[in-house]
């Protein structure tokens, strides 16, 4: 064990207390080394701050047990996606999941037919049971069933199972239907959102850009969760380049009656014509093939549910119906002159050409050239023409005044004897 020795009581009548220090230290501790001169005073200054520096850096880029950068991206992350759930995952369901799984929402997807190899290939959740599927608590419930069967997969949903605050969507291609039906089942307390995407697996599957995406914010909270909620939810489309149009569920209708439902019905009237392409296919008549292929893609029951569930479309089914009738009436009317010209002794120029007198139907015979067979006087001739174009005229009348009696389920059998009474008549 050291001591200190008697020195130390002649060395504490010195003046400079640092000096004592420094002979106390070397004393006891590095005595068989000579002792190290110190720096000067800006030296050590600057040798103590570049090692301050260094210990700082290094504690940054040492190993953290919490990593705050990666939770904090983490949370940024979450808080631009959603966790949706795809009730009907069928054709269209997962066109949809496609995209908002590449997005990084959570999805989730429930249908009557068992989908889950599909569902596992697109990254999405598959749920046989609804029950299953509400307690996983999604933040939006997207429905992509068909317009048929929307009100009772609506009714069987376990709606008690939901938080009182989830988003309801809808993406049928009738909105006023769909908004009604929203309105009458689901409690105050869920969100409603209505939309239609104007396009499908066919017409977006190479990109959504420019296409048109329609919505309609039926009811939402006031809360800034639940109005970022919807918000979130319209970008997953805007991000992709869609034109988003928003507007009521009455306007949507009016305007798909007289865009979607013309088309489905010009391109189904289409098919049944079995038309085939040809060596000559003109670019009019490519088109053409291609809305029957797109037409006839989807299901007569989508065709079906945009007549009976739009209330305008009947009106544009008989706007359709009037205007071949009257393209046929302009047909025959020009047909009608032609004809007359040209069969009754016109003198004149009938579509370019010179008219020549009406030629005998039978020569007569040898050594009777004067007994020739009388022809009829152009007055009598024009009165039989009249009198057949007035039959047909009052033939497509009443057909259509018969068509619309069955379409209205008004009973025809009036018309049906006024046509026997015409027959006997003329």
């Amino acid at each position: 064990m050291l001591s200190v020795s008697p020195a130390i009581s002649r060395i504490s009548n010195l003046s400079d207390r640092q000096n004592l220090h420094c002979h106390l230290y070397n004393r006891q501790f590095i005595s068989h080394r000579p002792p190290r001169p110190r720096p000067p005073s800006h030296l050590r200054a600057h040798k103590t701050l570049l090692l301050r520096r260094n210990f700082q850096i290094s504690a940054i880029d040492a190993a953290q047990p919490f990593d705050y950068e990666s939770k904090l991206s983490d949370r940024i992350a979450k808080s631009k996606t959603l966790k949706i759930a795809i009730v009907g995952f069928g054709n269209f369901g997962q066109f949809l999941a496609k995209t908002l799984v590449r997005q990084g929402h959570t999805v989730l997807a429930h249908s009557r037919t068992d989908y889950s190899a599909a569902a596992a290939d697109l990254g999405v959740s598959f749920y046989s049971n609804a029950d299953d599927l509400c307690e996983e608590h999604p933040e939006v419930i997207l429905l992509c069933t068909s317009i048929l069967s929307t009100d009772k997969v609506l009714r069987s949903l376990p709606l008690q199972r939901l938080k009182r605050s989830t988003l309801f969507v809808d993406v049928l291609s009738v909105k006023e239907f769909a908004k009604d039906l929203f309105l009458q089942i689901l409690p105050l307390d869920f969100d409603i959102l209505c939309t239609h995407p104007m396009f499908g697996p066919e017409s977006g599957k190479h990109s959504w850009k420019d296409l048109p995406f329609v919505y309609d914010k039926v009811r939402v909270g006031s809360d800034e969760s639940r109005v970022s909620r919807v918000e979130k939810f319209l970008d997953a489309f805007a991000r992709e380049g869609c034109v988003m149009k928003e507007m009521t569920c009455a306007e949507h209708d009016l305007h798909a009656a007289e865009s979607q439902f013309i088309t489905h019905t010009v391109g189904r009237v289409l098919e049944k014509l079995n038309l085939d392409s040809t060596p000559i296919n003109t670019k009019g008549y490519e088109r053409l093939l291609d809305l029957v292929e797109n037409t006839s893609s989807d299901s007569f029951e989508l065709y079906y549910g945009l007549f009976m569930y739009n209330k305008n479309a009947m009106e544009q089914l008989e706007r359709l119906d009037l205007a071949f009738e009257s393209l046929k009436k302009e047909l025959f009317g020009h047909l009608h002159d032609v004809l007359r010209k040209q069969l009754f002794g016109t003198r004149g120029r009938a579509l370019g050409v010179l008219q020549q007198p009406p030629a005998l139907s039978k020569l007569p015979p040898n050594g009777n050239g004067l007994a020739l067979p009388p022809l009829q006087s152009e007055s009598q001739s024009d009165s039989g023409i009249e009198r057949l174009c007035c039959v047909v005229r009052y033939v497509l009348r009443l057909t259509r005044r018969i068509r619309k009696g069955i379409i209205s389920g008004i009973c025809i059998f009036p018309l049906l004897y006024e046509a026997v009474i015409f027959v006997f008549v003329f």
